[in-house]
């Protein structure tokens, strides 16, 4: 299996840039064959995230347009957001529903941990099903309110081709959610 082999040896390691929020981090490797490569990689902060599928009791998917400045435009996707320090991924996914959608779930099934791109992020993202909603507002961090749209689950087809549904992390979550709510 490949998670046998041998891992790369870590040569060095350098910050190579940075801003506000990001470290961009130079790895040089000597791979078990004797071949050296430098990679470059987000350097890894030790946090993780959630991503929430919320369902009604009435069959309908709660999703957000918030406004994602990688691709300068609003997108439709489910609630999500770091875990903070000291806080279990399910406490997190219940603090992301409360303070974007306005709801608090009382069943919450982690579905899978993804990782948005292994060879440049470490970071990992549990994705949640949550059920049983009941209402319960937190404040929230969004610099505007954001739009909570209600979506049947019955036409999920038509959301996964929606223009503004394009995030693989929300498209990853809503086949998985489907997958467990047909069970």
């Amino acid at each position: 299996m490949a998670a046998d082999k041998n891992k790369p040896e870590i040569l060095a390691t350098e910050v190579v840039a940075q801003s506000r929020l990001f470290k961009i981090e130079s790895l040089d490797l000597r791979f078990s064959n004797g071949v050296e490569r430098t990679y470059e990689r987000m350097k890894p902060s030790g946090r993780h995230a959630v991503l929430v599928v919320p369902v009604t009791a009435e069959g309908d998917l709660l999703l957000i347009r918030e406004y994602s400045a990688g691709t300068e435009r609003y997108e439709l996707g489910f609630p999500k957001g770091l875990v903070d320090h000291g806080e279990l991924p399910s406490e997190a996914a219940n603090r992301e529903l409360k303070e974007e959608i306005g709801f608090g779930a009382r069943q919450l099934q982690p579905m899978k941990e993804v990782v948005l791109a292994p060879s440049y992020f470490s970071s990992k993202m549990t994705l949640f099903l949550a059920q049983e909603l009941y209402p319960e507002q937190l404040e929230g961090d969004e610099p505007e309110p954001l739009e909570v749209v209600r979506w049947p689950v019955n036409q999920a087809e038509e959301l996964i081709s929606h223009l503004d549904f394009a995030e693989a992390r929300s498209i990853t979550a809503l086949f998985l959610a489907l997958k467990h709510l047909s069970k």
